[in-house]
């Protein structure tokens, strides 16, 4: 057995009388300390520039991104990736979620699997290729099915980064990027549901959305490449055609019929008064960015 020394796993001296407290002084107290994550990601921004640059220069080359987790840390890698086709329209593959003890392990706790260093190796080794980034999500930033990803990934040749709730881990250095956010003791001691988890959805957020707009899929504010995969995402493409070109509903609606379906065409064609065909050449063009396709059409 071995000692876990990590900040999250020490008492918080600041909710040891949490089960003498009242309802509203306990979520009040779980509100306080929540309000102490964000700030502590703010410390490690630069490093999750460095990590967005990685993301956006291994898709461009046609790579891929994997983030590799355990338990809590794990899904969430999954939901970020889950996320991603339906806001964005990524093709299949972009972002690949690898969760230690598989499928199961999102519903229910499967026993010593991020114990096991070997699994997430030969994962890694079996699906990750030179040129591509290796996220590893780890709350402690030592779990074994992590590290033994991470490393299996750089003798492939690919990009890595580790996301932890420990600045000082020891795998720091085994990696091109470390994001140790300074979460610090939890509410509930070693519960890193909590403050550990937000600070990684804080990340995960910012990395895989400043990816997105570096790759053309935002235009101003607009997911222009969203999927209409139910009503009420239809309905949204109508609004962002509305909002950001100024027009009808009615010259919005035929606009996405003209180009059918194909959100940001209609768009490019709606701003610059060029027919759909123009807007989609103009499109392919300008490596599919909005604003660098009504630059080729203004010039």
């Amino acid at each position: 057995m071995v000692l876990v020394t990590s900040p999250t796993e020490r008492s918080n001296p600041q909710t040891r009388d949490l089960d003498l407290m009242s309802t509203r002084d306990v979520v009040r107290l779980i509100n306080a300390q929540d309000r102490t994550v964000p700030d502590a990601v703010t410390a490690v921004l630069d490093r999750v520039v460095d990590a967005v640059e990685f993301g956006v220069a291994a898709l461009r080359a046609g790579r891929r991104v994997h983030y590799f987790g355990a338990g809590t840390s794990g899904r969430l890698g999954v939901l970020d990736a889950a996320e991603l086709p339906p806001t964005f329209n990524t093709p299949p593959g972009w972002f690949c979620a690898h969760l230690a003890g598989g499928p199961e392990a999102m519903s229910r706790a499967v026993e010593d699997a991020e114990d096991d260093e070997s699994a997430g190796a030969a994962e890694a080794a079996e699906c990750v290729a030179a040129g591509d980034l290796v996220i590893g999500l780890a709350a402690s930033g030592r779990t074994p099915y992590v590290l033994g990803a991470l490393r299996a990934a750089r003798v492939a040749g690919a990009r890595t980064a580790l996301v932890a709730a420990d600045p000082t881990a020891a795998a720091a250095g085994e990696v091109d990027v470390f994001i140790g956010v300074a979460t610090g003791p939890e509410v509930v001691t070693g519960s890193t549901r909590m403050k550990a988890a937000t600070a990684q959805k804080l990340v995960l957020n910012a990395f895989s959305t400043a990816v997105m707009v570096r790759l053309g899929r935002v235009y101003s504010n607009f997911m222009v490449a969203v999927v209409a995969t139910n009503a009420k995402l239809r309905g949204r493409m109508i609004a962002i055609l509305m909002e950001a070109t100024g027009a009808g509903e009615r010259a919005c609606r035929e606009a996405l019929l003209r180009a059918d379906g194909d959100l940001k065409a209609a768009l490019v064609s709606l701003l610059s008064g060029a027919a759909v065909a123009e807007a989609r050449a103009a499109l392919a063009r300008a490596d599919d960015q909005v604003r660098g396709a009504l630059a080729l059409l203004a010039g």
